[in-house]
């Protein structure tokens, strides 16, 4: 029997430590700093890349301009005294032409490669995508209404992008509705933005079948996708989104990480996998429908992306949702330029030039990639 003071007596437990006795990190934490370290200096990377990539975009075109002379161009708005020798015609063709398209290129593939990082955690398959589940069809068919009847949400020269605006929202909004007639899992909203996008395309190809030749041009035009519409005005209303979005996609990275290993194990855990499922796909779609309502149709951005920083960083949503963003912007700042300056004289849709860069890409991911579970 024992004592009252046996009783009250403390009873020593080991502690829990990071270090060893001399003092030193354990190996393990010593590895795990070093991968946390590693992909950290892989997205300032990206950074470092997307800027460079930029100032050396701004010298591509018929008016010549040395990498420095951009940026003095564009240190020069802000600060007059560092780059007080500015030529206007440079500073001209800087700030209102190529700056414009490369700042939205950088806001669009973000956006697009985030959105496909997060519907591909959610659905739980490698294929999902902004335009595998149908909301590009949608938008492409409010262009089509548009163009054949003459019917716009908004007048001026923003009369398509609010059609495809609205479209898209529309598409998005009967995939997700439908998807929670049979519960918010994965697969039903798989297979129901597969339904509505073939919904979509057949309403389109009826709209195609009876237009004229004029109106058949401005529908397949913007059905290719291009950026060479976009200024400052489309660039800050993309980016006041983005900004709006991001915010709320990030805020759930470790929702994404709980659900990656099965909604079983995420709600015992305290997630809701089908209040998160159902939120993050109306903020991608809302995101996806302002930045295809801009420049289009231009697809493979938001199915690569995820795949390349998951190679690179695995499955930790904290860093994979940043990188996705930062390469989806990387490829379509590329194919953006590819797109203005392949032909002498001729702009290319950049949509196109997309799919000549992504296909090729895509299929070395597919046989790079390890032959086992995608989510293990």
């Amino acid at each position: 029997m024992r004592t009252a003071s046996a009783r009250g007596a403390r009873v020593s437990r080991p502690r829990l430590t990071a270090r060893t006795r001399s003092g030193k990190l354990k190996p393990m934490r010593v590895a795990h700093r070093r991968v946390m370290l590693g992909k950290v200096l892989f997205l300032l990377a990206l950074v470092a890349i997307l800027v460079v990539a930029s100032g050396v975009i701004m010298t591509l075109g018929q008016v010549p301009m040395t990498v420095a002379q951009a940026y003095g161009a564009v240190l020069g708005r802000f600060w007059p005294s560092l780059c007080p020798a500015v030529d206007p015609l440079v500073a001209h063709v800087v700030w209102n032409i190529r700056l414009p398209l490369i700042v939205g290129a950088i806001l669009s593939g973000s956006g697009l490669g985030l959105c496909g990082c997060v519907m591909q955690a959610v659905l739980k398959n490698p294929m999902a995508s902004p335009f595998t589940l149908g909301i590009s069809s949608g938008a492409h068919f409010g262009v089509s209404i548009a163009a054949v009847f003459g019917i716009t949400i908004l007048d001026g020269p923003y009369f398509l992008v609010g059609n495809a605006f609205v479209c898209a929202l529309l598409c998005s909004g009967c995939i997700i509705a439908l998807s929670m007639l049979k519960g918010t899992t994965s697969e039903t909203l798989v297979l129901a933005g597969i339904a509505v996008s073939y919904l979509f395309q057949a309403a389109n190809q009826l709209l195609t079948y009876v237009a004229t030749d004029e109106q058949r041009t401005v529908m397949s035009f913007w059905g290719m996708g291009s950026l060479s519409d976009l200024n400052w005005n489309s660039a800050l209303f993309i980016g006041t989104v983005s900004i709006l979005c991001v915010l709320l996609l990030v805020s759930k990275a470790w929702d994404l990480n709980l659900m990656t290993v099965g909604d079983e194990s995420a709600g015992s855990m305290g997630v809701k996998p089908a209040h998160i499922r159902l939120l993050i796909m109306v903020v991608s779609s809302f995101y996806v429908s302002t930045i295809v309502s801009f420049i289009g149709v231009i697809g493979f951005v938001g199915l690569i992306a995820p795949h390349i920083g998951r190679l690179v960083l695995g499955n930790d949503h904290r860093f994979l949702i940043p990188a996705s963003a930062g390469i989806g912007a990387a490829l379509l700042l590329v194919a953006n330029a590819l797109s203005m300056n392949l032909m002498h004289n001729v702009v290319v849709p950049a949509g196109i030039v997309m799919s000549i860069i992504g296909v090729p890409l895509f299929l070395y991911l597919v046989l790079k990639g390890k032959r086992k579970e995608y989510w293990a």
